[in-house]
């Protein structure tokens, strides 16, 4: 038996949630592109270390923040050498361009559902690497349920965004399929998080690599 990369090989992923320190580098060693790690003090996943384990270069850290002080999240990008930061609150397009200035990547979340006006993320463009679309349920992220993507066929920008919520194993099919519509054009990572958990914030390797093998690979 053999594989065959396909198309999907340029989609990034995001691992995020990410909390206990000997399962970070466990799920490191599947080579993510991202991984997350929320400073939220409300999250069941929230980092309760000092420190970060050594993780390879080539992924990049990204620290989630709900509605926090601009002195907090430059506090937290210099104490974790923080890669990118993700805002996943009320932030407003001043707030953006502020912590863009820190020159590092920003991703600005936004919950969706069916009658979600995407001409509010417009102003945000110039600030933010990209867009992450989640979710829109009781708490900011982690809720386990997906929206419905054919709402992203409103997307008209050039920002490109990350896809999230409720993805898991039983939504491989359904990935490659979207990626074969206009809506996924700009869709340039998949994030995943709760559905792959054991606990809250500690990640099935197992999972996930069936994940990535799933994802990224055919059999023939």
């Amino acid at each position: 038996m053999c594989f065959k990369k396909i198309s999907m090989k340029n989609v990034k992923l995001k691992i995020c949630g990410m909390k206990h320190p000997e399962n970070i580098q466990e799920i490191a060693s599947l080579e993510p592109d991202y991984l997350g790690f929320i400073f939220w003090d409300q999250s069941v996943r929230k980092m309760s270390f000092e420190t970060l384990p050594k993780i390879p270069l080539n992924i990049k850290k990204v620290g989630v923040f709900v509605d926090e002080s601009i002195h907090e999240i430059f506090a937290k990008v210099n104490q974790f050498k923080l890669d990118a930061v993700q805002l996943h609150g009320n932030e407003n397009v001043v707030f953006c361009k502020n912590v863009k200035k820190i020159g590092i990547e920003v991703i600005k979340a936004f919950s969706i559902d069916n009658d979600f006006d995407f001409s509010t993320v417009k102003d945000y463009e110039p600030f933010v690497n990209y867009f992450l679309f989640d979710t829109k349920g009781k708490l900011p992220g982690g809720n386990g349920i997906s929206f419905d993507w054919k709402v992203l066929e409103k997307y008209s920008y050039d920002k490109p965004f990350f896809l999230s919520g409720g993805i898991g194993n039983t939504e491989v099919e359904a990935i490659k399929d979207f990626f074969k519509t206009e809506a996924s054009k700009k869709c340039i990572a998949i994030d995943v998080n709760s559905r792959f958990e054991t606990k809250p914030g500690y990640k099935s390797k197992i999972k996930l690599k069936k994940f990535k093998k799933s994802l990224y690979e055919i059999e023939i």
